[in-house]
């Protein structure tokens, strides 16, 4: 059974609050025969999955969008409206720095529980080993294990890897610098789409306005994965998520009318989705992604996360309207004042925020 102790630090792959709640540590999983009743769902949780064609495809596909496209603005404008996410190709990230990052993702995780242990979360340092940050929210727990990365991995490292640190360090390094170079580039495009002025823009990226972090996931191979979940639904609180999956699928983005799609392993592209705080400078006009992740009785599954969020008393409010006579639909507040609703209130964070319309 999964062990829970109490904590001061509620900590998500991209905001930390504070208050306290329980954090339940992960499964040993390699001790695992069978799925324990902490972690059994509802077999209800996996209906409503978009079926596929017999050649595997579905009649509903994610955006695969290329970034050296001349109409890539507009492809991804329309992508954020209509899915809140996309795959993206020719995206600039080198395959080198996913793959190294890749491989010291499974370097991590195949480790002994009691040396991953070493660099567990604690009240007062949000960031190392543990669960995925919602999961003190439910009553039933989720089969993943995941590392978060605020800034710099070093203190983390070395607490796991204490005389060979350095490569680990490097690698997650290398690919937040890449991310971020990436997500700007994203942003940009979007503002762009939107009609948002560069002057605005520059309030939204750079290092005084920006905080990043990665989140690093493990989902090991499940005995009963029907009754498993490997995250539960949610949106990001984020701006912009970029997502590396590794070999094999799990994520599922939630389409309106139709249900839960695969979003299927795609080469030499990222997932991106879009975050919470982007759907509120949209004034609701590009989706905040719902998603979730499944686990499998095949394959170890890892994936790779980088969240761009704005700094905590960054003030958030619509920054477009979608008409002459559309208002603001959420009113303004600080990322962290969100943050905190959001733990407070998870998926229905937003209905808090939301300005009442006539």
């Amino acid at each position: 059974m999964a062990t829970t102790v109490f904590t001061s630090v509620e900590t998500h792959g991209e905001n930390q609050n504070t208050k306290t709640l329980p954090i339940n540590l992960p499964l040993d999983f390699s001790s695992i025969q069978s799925l324990p009743e902490s972690h059994a769902w509802p077999e209800s949780n996996n209906d409503d999955q978009i079926e596929n064609n017999n050649d595997g495809s579905s009649s509903l596909a994610l955006p695969i969008i290329d970034l050296n496209d001349p109409n890539a603005m507009e492809q991804i404008g329309h992508a954020c409206e209509e899915w809140g996410a996309f795959q993206l190709k020719n995206h600039g990230i080198p395959k080198s720095v996913i793959e190294e990052l890749e491989m010291q993702t499974k370097r991590l995780f195949d480790l002994p529980k009691e040396q991953k242990m070493k660099a567990l979360r604690t009240p007062d340092y949000p960031t190392g080993y543990g669960t995925f940050w919602m999961t003190p929210l439910f009553q039933q727990h989720m089969w993943q294990e995941g590392f978060t990365i605020f800034g710099s991995s070093e203190d983390d490292a070395k607490k796991i890897w204490p005389h060979d640190y350095q490569s680990f360090c490097d690698a997650t390094k290398k690919f937040q610098d890449e991310s971020k170079v990436l997500v700007e580039k994203l942003i940009h495009l979007s503002f762009k789409y939107l009609g948002i002025s560069e002057e605005e823009e520059e309030n939204w990226i750079g290092p005084k306005n920006h905080a990043g972090a990665i989140q690093l996931n493990s989902y090991p191979i499940c005995p009963k994965p029907e009754n498993a979940m490997g995250i539960t639904p949610h949106t990001d609180t984020s701006t912009f998520t970029l997502l590396h999956q590794s070999q094999i699928s799990g994520l599922q983005i939630f389409e309106d009318g139709s249900g839960w799609l695969t979003v299927p392993l795609v080469p030499n592209t990222v997932v991106i989705n879009t975050g919470d705080v982007l759907h509120i400078l949209s004034n609701a006009r590009f989706k905040s992604a719902l998603h979730r992740v499944t686990v499998n009785s095949i394959k170890h599954r890892y994936s790779m996360v980088y969240f761009y969020k704005p700094i905590m008393d960054h003030v958030i409010s619509p920054l477009v309207s979608n008409n002459a006579h559309d208002d603001p639909r959420f009113r303004a507040l600080t990322y962290k004042e969100y943050a905190d609703i959001k733990g407070k209130n998870f998926n229905k964070a937003l209905s808090f925020i939301s300005v009442k319309q006539d």
